[in-house]
């Protein structure tokens, strides 16, 4: 197979991609999560529990979107995720048109937050109707919180039958639910927090990766913590840069071998391109091609009129986005073993990519 660095030779990939720590001004693809709910259904508190921030933090975190809605940047320095907390859907005649404005050219994902000890859904059913109606592709997550408030079962079976009804017929398909108590003054349960994180790393997954904190086991993942935001930054930018056919794939290429170059420099083993060439070597023709052809076939979608301006460059970004995480989290490993003096494994390479792809929310089989 083909080396996808070879065109780099004899060039300077960093005058290609740019380097997010010098040029934070980089266009990056900042997954936008819309909030929609009553005053009180719960939205700052998830962002809170989800950010790990305090209340007063939050608080003080919000900026004016639009007119009928604020945004929340996590990290705020180098953000990550963008909020989007709508604030009127409780006043007559509200239209979601400027906050979908808001929205465009973002991979992004409606976040609805409703109480289930409150039965008064119906205008921000209508508001998802109409978000649906203009970006039928839209991918949805329904929060019941409130379950602390319900402490009989059978009323909060039905209370969240009653919700998932509503706003699945306002959708017109099926929506994925997960339940959640924000207790005053306190955390939810550990698995419900659990269930939230990975729902959203399935409905969006640039988003619910940079919420979800990964395990810290050993001295190689511990190594990882300290460089994982570096890889989050350049899978956001490698997904952005998917807007425009074909030039997407060489663009994103490029930021890629970018990012190995600066992984490199954390773990001081320089990378040269024939030390990426023995890295996707060591990913296999198989994980290597399977993964090229996916995002070749992504990137021809984009050309499909129509679907190539929306739904087809959505899936190529997020798609684009996953394949670079998975690439950096496996060439961390790969770069931790050569400095501490060991020798990557097929074996080990190949299991931490397909690991990676799991984490991500995406099950491939290679």
């Amino acid at each position: 197979m083909r080396n996808p660095f070879d065109r780099f030779k004899g060039k300077d990939p960093e005058s290609t991609a740019g380097d997010p720590d010098g040029a934070v001004a980089m266009p990056r693809d900042i997954p936008i999560v819309w909030l929609l709910g009553r005053t009180g259904a719960g939205k700052s508190s998830l962002i809170r529990v989800l950010t790990g921030l305090g209340a007063i933090e939050v608080g003080n975190g919000y900026a004016p979107c639009t007119r009928t809605s604020q945004s929340f940047d996590f990290p705020a320095e180098q953000p990550l995720v963008r909020f989007l907390d709508t604030r009127g859907l409780g006043e007559a005649g509200y239209d979601p048109g400027e906050d979908l404005a808001a929205c465009e050219g973002h991979s992004h994902a409606v976040m609805i937050v409703a109480r289930l000890d409150d039965p008064v859904q119906g205008e921000v059913a209508e508001a998802l109707q109409t978000v649906v109606q203009r970006r039928p592709g839209m991918e949805i997550l329904l929060v019941h919180t409130g379950a602390d408030l319900l402490a009989d079962r059978s009323m909060q079976e039905r209370a969240r039958a009653a919700n998932q009804k509503r706003f699945e017929g306002a959708a017109g398909r099926a929506i994925p639910d997960v339940i959640i108590s924000l207790p005053q003054g306190a955390n939810p349960q550990e698995d419900e927090l659990a269930a939230l994180k990975d729902a959203l790393v399935e409905t969006l997954p640039n988003a619910g990766l940079a919420l979800r904190q990964e395990a810290v086991t050993d001295a190689e993942s511990r190594a990882f913590s300290e460089v994982r935001q570096t890889v989050l930054l350049y899978s956001g930018m490698a997904g952005g840069s998917d807007a425009l056919p074909i030039l997407g794939l060489f663009s994103s290429t490029g930021l890629q071998f970018t990012m190995l170059k600066k992984l490199g420099d954390h773990y001081d083993v320089p990378v040269t391109l024939a030390l990426a060439r023995n890295f996707l070597s060591l990913l296999g023709v198989g994980v290597g091609g399977r993964l090229l052809g996916s995002v070749a076939l992504r990137q021809g979608g984009k050309l499909i009129p129509g679907y190539g301006q929306t739904a087809g460059a959505v899936a190529a970004g997020a798609f684009t986005f996953v394949a670079t995480y998975a690439l950096g989290r496996t060439a961390c490993r790969y770069l931790y073993t050569l400095s501490i003096g060991g020798t990557p494994s097929r074996e080990d390479i190949q299991a931490t990519f397909r690991d990676a792809l799991k984490r991500a929310g995406q099950q491939h089989d290679h």
